[in-house]
Order: C-alpha cells, then structure tokens, then sequence
C-alpha cells in the first residue's frame, strides 16, 4: 500500500522512482545523508504558497548543510495548467527577489505534461510526484554537479528511454497515485 502521509508518499516516490530508477543521479547522495527536506504546505491561496516559499528559501539559506528542499502542496495547484502558470510567476518573482542564480524551483507533478506530448505519453512520467512538488535547487551545487558529470544533456533522455523500458505492470507499481498511460 503506497503511503497516505504527504511526507512518506514523496520520501517514497524520491526511493522507488528517482533515485531507484536513478532519473537524477544527483539525488542518492544528498538523501542518503539526509540533507533533502521535504516540508509539507496545506495552504491552497498562492499568496501563502509564496510565502512558504519565502520562508523556506531562508531556511535553506541558514542551513547550508541541507542540499535541497521539495515543498509539498497538498491542497493547491492540482491542475496542471494552473501549477504551470504559477510557476512561470515563481521565476519572475526569484529574479525580482535576488534569489535567481542562488536558487531555481524544479517542478514535478501528477499530471505533469511535456509541450507536444499527449497526457499519457510515458515520458511525462519522469517528471510525475505524488503531489504538486516545487523543488528549490541550489544553483551553485548543480553546477558544479552538472560539470563533472559527463553527459548531463543526456540525462532527459536517458530518463525517457528508461521508462518506456518498463511494463504497464511495472509503471502502475511505481506511480500508483496517477492515472496510467
């Protein structure tokens, strides 16, 4: 049974999907040592979803010994299209802030969906959570990441050829909280 806690189901999703399927093999490393926090935001106005963001930005900012944070929105943003706009608003609002080239926002979703794919296309998956993710990266540690490791332009690619390698029965395993392609 998959896990009904916001905290487990991401935690969960982070173990099977990204690192076990290594979609980021930047991951293993900062969850092992437990510098990855998962902090989960009930607010469904925008405005107090920024301001989690807001806080969490100077959380992160205090504790350099954390890697990343994924917030979790579990009563905002389930529609994808809206998800998206918001983010759009988000990297506006890093730059307005000072925070763009010290920080950047990932995103994942559960029905998260590349430009020209249709809904069910397996490689949407590679970008689909549990729950509507905003995932604050550190720019500095990706790039530094991202330099030494060989390859990186690959490493979308790789994802999709990784999924589409895996059965029906194998995806409803691992995404079972989304509908299937």
């Amino acid at each position: 049974m998959y896990p009904t806690d916001p905290q487990e189901a991401v935690a969960r999703w982070l173990q099977d999907v990204v690192i076990g399927l290594n979609l980021c093999p930047f991951a293993r490393k900062p969850f092992l040592s437990n510098a990855v926090r998962i902090h989960v935001v009930d607010a469904q106005a925008e405005v107090l979803i920024l301001e989690a963001l807001r806080a969490e930005l100077a959380f992160l900012t205090a504790h350099p010994e954390l890697e990343t944070t994924l917030i979790v929105l579990t009563q905002a943003l389930g529609d994808f299209l809206q998800y998206n706009d918001f983010l759009h608003f988000i990297e506006d609002w890093l730059w307005q802030n000072e925070y763009e080239g010290v920080y950047q926002v990932a995103s994942f979703h559960p029905h998260y969906c590349f430009a020209d794919t249709a809904a069910d296309d397996v490689e949407n998956f590679t970008n689909r959570a549990p729950f509507p993710l905003l995932h604050i990266l550190r720019e500095d540690s990706l790039e530094e990441l991202l330099a030494r490791y060989p390859d990186a332009d690959e490493i979308p690619f790789n994802n999709i050829r990784r999924l589409k390698q895996l059965s029906q029965e194998q995806l409803r395993g691992l995404f079972p909280y989304i509908s299937q392609p």
